[in-house]
């Protein structure tokens, strides 16, 4: 009888055990106890330093500020956005950026590629992305820089080929862009935006120029009004928050106007469509890389057509006639059909 007790006394601290053990499994992975602090662990700190054109471009900059936005709202970043006024400004934001123990810090713009490649050099163990400037052209190569790049050409190619199908329909023999500065950026949209209306409409004439500015509306629309004169039936802008004046020069001359970045069919009707760049994507999606431990300092990534990064924007009434044949060439350029869009204005 003891010996049987004492078995039954090991039977019921073992079954006990068990319990205790399932117990304990039941606490380490119910009510998501784990996976939190796993998320509160890569919350991140990000500051965002704007180009000059400021967040009221309702464009580029503005873009920028939504991706941080929406990395607030859907990652719990704690975002941080500094106003440079002018190209001085650049370096000291970058840097107090940085002192603000901010875990990524994103330059908006090609312009700001030598003042990030310096603020970047002085903190080696911050990381830092810059829109529109490679990793590997920034000087001295830092290795905590990641470039976010876009096929700005496929986006243009898209809206010049609509341009140059409504223009042969509408008997129209000029369309024109106005650029802000003739950067990179700015050239791949205008090179794209030539290539496509000259392919739909062999005929064609393309105007361009530049105002040498991202901010004065008055610059832009002085520029398109100069070429509606010549002509110009649609006009395609390509200068952030100046770019605003040329589309209101299209709209009160009742010709065409093509927007840029964002969609810009909300300035009204005449916006025949818009030469879409994702930049707050761009963004969002750097942040999460930084907060997943996926950043990889001195490489680029690249928006495409293909990828969803570049496209078109809304198409208005007046040009739903050719939206097939926009989506058309859309696919094509996806699937490298049509390959051969320049990126450079000659």
């Amino acid at each position: 009888m003891p010996k049987t007790f004492r078995f039954l006394i090991l039977a019921l601290l073992a079954a006990l055990a068990l319990g205790v053990a399932a117990c304990g499994d039941d606490d380490d992975s119910g009510g998501g106890g784990g996976s939190t602090s796993t998320t509160e662990a890569k919350s991140i700190k990000t500051g965002l330093v704007t180009d000059i054109g400021g967040l009221n471009d309702r464009s580029f900059n503005f873009l920028a500020n939504k991706g941080l936005e929406d990395a607030e709202s859907q990652l719990g970043t704690q975002g941080r956005v500094f106003i440079s006024k002018s190209n001085g400004d650049y370096i000291p934001n970058l840097t107090t950026s940085a002192q603000g123990q901010n875990d990524l810090t994103i330059s908006v713009g090609f312009l700001m590629g030598d003042a990030t490649a310096t603020v970047a050099t002085k903190f080696p163990n911050n990381n830092f992305a810059i829109i529109d400037f490679s990793a590997s052209a920034l000087k001295g190569k830092p290795q905590n820089v990641e470039g976010l790049l876009f096929k700005e050409q496929e986006a243009g190619y898209l809206v010049g080929y609509l341009a140059g199908l409504w223009a042969k329909d509408n008997n129209a023999t000029t369309v024109s862009s106005v650029g802000g500065q003739k950067i990179p950026p700015v050239d791949h949209y205008i090179a794209g935006y030539q290539k496509g209306a000259k392919d739909a409409n062999p005929g064609i004439k393309v105007l361009n120029a530049y105002s040498q500015d991202f901010v004065d509306q008055a610059k832009c629309k002085e520029i398109a009004l100069d070429q509606i004169s010549q002509g110009s039936k649609v006009v395609f802008q390509v200068a952030g928050q100046c770019g605003l004046g040329a589309l209101d020069a299209a709209k009160e001359k009742g010709v065409q106007g093509i927007g840029v970045d964002a969609d810009q069919s909300y300035l009204g009707p005449h916006i025949l469509s818009s030469a879409l760049k994702k930049v707050d994507v761009a963004v969002l999606d750097a942040i999460k890389r930084a907060q997943a431990g996926d950043f990889k300092g001195g490489t680029d990534v690249i928006a495409t057509v293909k990828n969803g990064g570049v496209g078109i924007g809304k198409i208005s009434a007046e040009g739903q006639k050719y939206a097939d044949q926009i989506k058309q060439v859309q696919d094509d350029i996806a699937s490298g059909k049509i390959s051969d869009i320049p990126d450079t204005v000659k």
